[in-house]
């Protein structure tokens, strides 16, 4: 048995769903109705009504959501609270220092392979260990090679058999003379020097050892054989590099490569002389950049007299280049908005405008302006983000 004195409430929710339901059909009716010249106003937003919608609607914006900015005029008292600071554009040069890191090589020229053209075996070591310092001409190790005592023994009995042909049988000295030329050949090919083979003619003393020596004055980068070891035609044995000069190779930014010039003056510092400014030249820009890190990988040639610079060492490698003359503005009197480079021009009236620039290159905390100021106009020079602000 229902209170009389309580409010029986189910019937008004029931007719509070039903008024729900018929409003939004009504509203669903009423848009796709509203299209026409005369179907009243469309429920559908413009862009620009769309994106103040999603920027809460503060502010006027444009069709991508950003903020449209409008002119502003500050009083002496607020440029005063805003720390802001204007500005005259002028046209300057500057003078732009890239820094890539660069690593000290061997020059590529300058490192020799040592190899035999012959079979044999190793007796002498005269240059045992990697690093020793040799000249040009100095002994590294001996060697007997039997194809090397077959090929003397066959010089010699072509000498002999010359000797003994007499000159008036044309033919039979001429075959003997070409047999004694083929013996001489045979033992140069193998890098046996004219002197030996003279005097191999001239004593008959067949060597059964041959001693090679340094093509190159250096230092001993790998010494790969040993003593008593068989080796063969193309085996390495030593490799040798003269490091009186050396490379520097880095890596340019390929954004950078405008300022690297070959054959150019180039500095650089490394960590063991700290300080201490070696001088080089630009040698060779290599024809390739690499795709994962966009760099281009550049050659500067050092001349390394006293063997200070090391391979494997790291340089800090610096390029300076002269900017041609154009408008420059220091780079806090840019805002960057991550979509556009702004300044604010100040008008005859006081009035800030904000312009659209395009940037150039950066020098140190100055950077270039390729279009959008002259010189002469006046714009803002500090204090950018809070005149945005305002602009707002």
């Amino acid at each position: 048995m229902r209170m009389p004195n309580m409010e029986y409430t189910r019937p008004r929710k029931r007719g509070l769903k039903l008024i729900g339901v018929l409003s939004v059909i009504g509203l669903v009716t009423l848009a796709a109705c509203g299209g026409g010249a005369d179907g009243g106003a469309s429920l559908e937003m413009t862009p620009e009504e769309h994106a103040r919608m999603q920027s809460g609607g503060q502010g006027a914006v444009d069709s991508t959501g950003a903020a449209v900015r409008q002119p502003v005029h500050l009083t002496a008292s607020q440029e005063t609270a805003l720390g802001v600071v204007y500005l005259t554009v002028e046209s300057r040069e500057l003078e732009r220092t890239i820094r890539p890191v660069g690593r000290v090589e061997e020059a590529e020229d300058r490192v020799a392979d040592v190899t035999l053209k012959i079979d044999g075996f190793v007796g002498k070591l005269d240059v045992s260990t990697t690093g020793e310092a040799v000249r040009r001409g100095q002994p590294l190790l001996t060697i007997y090679s039997p194809e090397l005592v077959a090929a003397q023994e066959e010089l010699l009995t072509a000498k002999r058999l010359a000797l003994r042909v007499d000159e008036t049988a044309e033919e039979a000295w001429r075959s003997a003379k070409a047999m004694l030329e083929s013996a001489r050949r045979r033992l140069s090919y193998w890098d046996i020097s004219d002197d030996q083979i003279e005097r191999l003619e001239q004593t008959g003393d067949v060597t059964k050892t041959m001693t090679v020596t340094s093509p190159v004055s250096g230092i001993v980068l790998e010494k790969v054989v040993l003593a008593g070891q068989r080796i063969t035609p193309g085996l390495l044995l030593y490799r040798i590099a003269d490091l009186s000069e050396v490379w520097v190779e880095g890596d340019v930014f390929e954004q950078d490569l405008q300022f690297v010039e070959l054959d150019s003056q180039s500095h650089m510092e490394v960590a063991a002389y700290p300080g201490e400014h070696l001088m080089g030249r630009v040698s060779f820009v290599y024809p390739t950049v690499d795709v994962a890190s966009r760099t281009n990988k550049v050659r500067v040639l050092v001349s390394n007299p006293d063997l200070r610079l090391k391979p494997g060492m790291f340089a800090t490698m610096f390029f300076d280049t002269q900017l041609p003359e154009a408008v420059t503005l220091p780079l806090e009197a840019v805002l960057m908005t991550g979509t556009r480079n702004l300044v604010f021009v100040r008008d005859a009236d006081g009035m800030l405008h904000p312009r659209e620039v395009v940037l150039g290159a950066q020098a140190g905390d100055f950077v270039q302006i390729i279009s959008g100021l002259e010189s002469g106009e006046t714009i803002v020079g500090s204090a950018n983000f809070l005149v945005d602000a305002e602009s707002r």
